[in-house]
């Protein structure tokens, strides 16, 4: 596989008179995590689908693992694994017989005992491998969903918002697998309803909005992209409030919490100057803390959407 995982360029897809995807253009580096957000209805689901060989683009062209999604689909299937929004597990079978049932549909696996207890204990499912799936927990079963699309070692993987109705322990345990499996050289595309999941995972992200790419970067670029980033000082008395109001023009204070809001770019240079004129004017602060953006507030300016807009 080449040091580009995935590249698309002009990606169109439309059902009847409805433009789904206008044209997007994106590329996911290997071996690095790369999260799609957009509202519902935004195109997440179909990028996925067209990516994974599952539909057939209007225009445009993809390449995936170094194959043409249209031209080389079979050699596409092979390079990559797909976990879906709900765990296609089989709950009439064990775990260990769900993964040896993959094992069975996998041309490529030569040493299919060896494999599957492999996974079971990646996955800390061996206690559990020989019960009943329809007794695993929600987390339980995302977690045997994913070792099952590991058993051909696909190099790039499609999660589509894979901690779904996951507890918040559950959610972190599948953070930690994710992680691990990019240290281990696999490329992950993930589309998530959480915008916390994608600042906490990947290493770039592109929003999508009624078809296109409204914006693409690191969760840190995003972020600068909006206006917002402040110092909060807050103070002991109404009178060292008010002479921090005064000795920073266009601040905005807070009199009930005792609070100053000084604009700033975050930057250290900017954060020197507020200490600095703090201290020429003998002032102390009870509290410095610096406050950005979040992917919550570059989602609603981008697209125009709350996050629960997302969901």
């Amino acid at each position: 596989m080449t040091d580009t995982a995935i590249a698309v360029s002009g990606l169109r897809k439309t059902f009847g008179d409805k433009v789904v995807l206008d044209g997007i253009d994106l590329e996911v580096p290997a071996g690095t995590i790369f999260s799609l957000l957009g509202p519902n209805g935004a195109g997440k689901t179909t990028t996925v689908n067209l990516l994974t060989t599952l539909m057939k683009a209007d225009g445009g062209t993809a390449r995936v693992a170094g194959h043409d999604i249209t031209a080389e689909a079979k050699k596409v299937r092979s390079a990559i694994g797909v976990t879906g929004q709900f765990a296609a597990v089989d709950e009439l079978l064990t775990g260990q017989e769900n993964l040896q049932l993959m094992v069975d549909l996998s041309s490529g696996v030569t040493d299919g005992k060896r494999v599957v207890a492999e996974l079971l204990e990646r996955f800390d499912l061996v206690e559990s491998a020989k019960k009943s799936a329809s007794t695993y927990s929600g987390g339980m079963r995302r977690k045997l969903d994913l070792a099952m699309t590991l058993v051909g070692n696909p190099r790039i993987i499609f999660l589509d918002e894979p901690t779904t109705g996951l507890d918040p322990r559950s959610r972190r345990t599948m953070w930690s697998i994710v992680r691990d499996l990019v240290a281990d050289g696999v490329t992950i595309f993930l589309t998530t309803q959480y915008l916390d999941e994608a600042d906490q995972l990947a290493d770039r992200i592109a929003v999508l909005d009624q078809g296109r790419l409204v914006a693409q970067g690191t969760p840190g670029e995003l972020k600068r992209l909006i206006p917002g980033t402040h110092v909060r000082l807050r103070f002991t008395t109404p009178a060292e409030l008010g002479l921090a109001t005064r000795i920073f023009p266009g601040s905005t204070p807070d009199d009930e919490a005792l609070a100053l809001r000084v604009p700033s770019d975050g930057g250290t240079k900017s954060l020197r100057a507020v200490l600095d004129r703090l201290d020429e004017h003998t002032l102390a602060a009870e509290e410095f803390s610096v406050h950005t953006p979040d992917l919550d507030d570059v989602f609603l300016a981008l697209t125009g959407h709350h996050t629960e807009a997302a969901l």
